[in-house]
C-alpha cells in the first residue's frame, strides 16, 4: 500500500525537517504571481459545506472550490457522505504546520479514494494557497490523491521568509498572496505542491488546539483525535469566523 506523505520545510531551515521521509517539492522553480485570492471567499445560503466534528474539541467548517477543483471536491465530498472518516483519526499532527487525517489505517500508510482505486491526479489551482485553515490532499510518491487530507495551522511570515524561499528554492509570490500570508499565517512552501480544495471558515481554533497535543517519535497523538462525524450540509447562513495561525479573528478579503 502506498504511503501517504507530506513534506515540510522548516522556516528557520528552509530544508526537508520532518523525522520520516516526506515527498519533496524542493530543487524546482515554481513561479506563483499574478494568482487570485479565493480562499476567503465565504458560502453561499444553500451552498454544500462540510461539518467536521472533532470528538471532545467541536465543529470544523469547510467551504469547498468544485469550480477549482471539481474531481478533488467530488471525491471527498462522497467519501464524507459515505461515513468514511468517521472515528478515524488525525495519525499525524506538527505544530505550525498541518493536522493530517483520513487514513483508516490510522499509520499513514493506508485510504482509497472514493472509487475504491489508489487515487487520482491532482488539480492545483494557483487561485488557492496553503492559508491557516487550508484543506488539501496528503500524497505519497506517486501524487495521486484518494482519502488522506490535511488542514494547515501554519505560522506567521514575514519578507524575510519570502526572500529565504526565492534564493533558495526559487518560489516567488505575488505581493498580495504575500500580504494575506502576513496576516493570516500559512505555509506557503507548500504552495504548488498538492490540490487545496477547500478552506476552514468556522472553527479553526479546534485544528489549533488539536496540532498542540502531544505526540510521539512519528509525530501520532498519544491520545487519540477522534473525528467523531462528517457530514455534507447546505449551508445556513451562520457566522463565518476566520481565523489566521494565532487564532485571532480576521476579515480576510477576496482577490479576484
Amino acid at each position: 500500500m502506498r504511503k501517504q506523505r507530506l513534506q515540510s520545510i522548516a522556516a528557520a531551515a528552509l530544508c526537508c525537517a520532518l523525522a520520516v521521509p516526506m515527498l519533496c517539492a524542493c530543487n524546482k522553480e515554481v513561479v506563483l504571481e499574478n494568482q487570485k485570492i479565493l480562499n476567503f471567499t465565504p458560502p453561499e445560503v444553500g451552498e454544500e459545506i462540510v461539518v467536521m466534528t472533532i470528538k471532545d474539541y467541536g465543529d470544523v467548517k469547510i467551504k469547498l472550490f468544485p469550480e477549482e477543483c471539481p474531481e478533488g471536491v467530488e471525491n471527498f465530498k462522497s467519501l464524507v457522505e459515505s461515513g468514511y472518516y468517521d472515528e478515524l483519526i488525525f495519525h499525524r499532527v506538527i505544530d505550525n504546520f498541518v493536522v493530517q487525517g483520513g487514513d483508516p489505517k490510522g499509520d499513514g500508510t493506508g485510504g482509497v479514494d472514493a472509487n475504491g482505486t489508489e487515487g487520482f491526479a491532482q488539480t492545483i489551482s494557483p487561485n488557492l494557497q496553503h492559508y491557516a485553515g487550508a484543506l488539501a490532499y496528503a500524497i505519497g510518491p506517486d501524487k495521486l490523491n484518494a482519502s488522506q487530507f490535511y488542514i494547515v495551522t501554519g505560522l506567521k511570515t514575514d519578507d524575510n521568509y519570502f526572500e529565504r524561499l526565492k534564493t533558495t528554492y526559487g518560489l516567488t509570490y505575488s505581493g498580495p498572496v504575500m500580504d494575506m500570508y502576513e496576516q493570516m499565517g500559512g505555509r506557503p512552501d507548500l504552495d504548488g505542491g498538492y490540490e487545496i480544495f477547500g478552506q476552514v471558515f468556522d472553527g479553526l481554533e479546534h485544528c489549533l488546539a488539536v496540532q498542540k497535543v502531544a505526540v510521539d517519535a512519528n509525530n501520532k497523538p498519544k491520545s487519540q483525535v477522534v473525528i467523531e462525524k462528517a457530514v455534507v450540509v447546505e449551508y445556513d447562513g451562520s457566522g463565518v469566523d476566520y481565523l489566521n495561525s494565532d487564532g485571532e479573528q480576521q476579515t480576510p478579503a477576496v482577490v479576484e
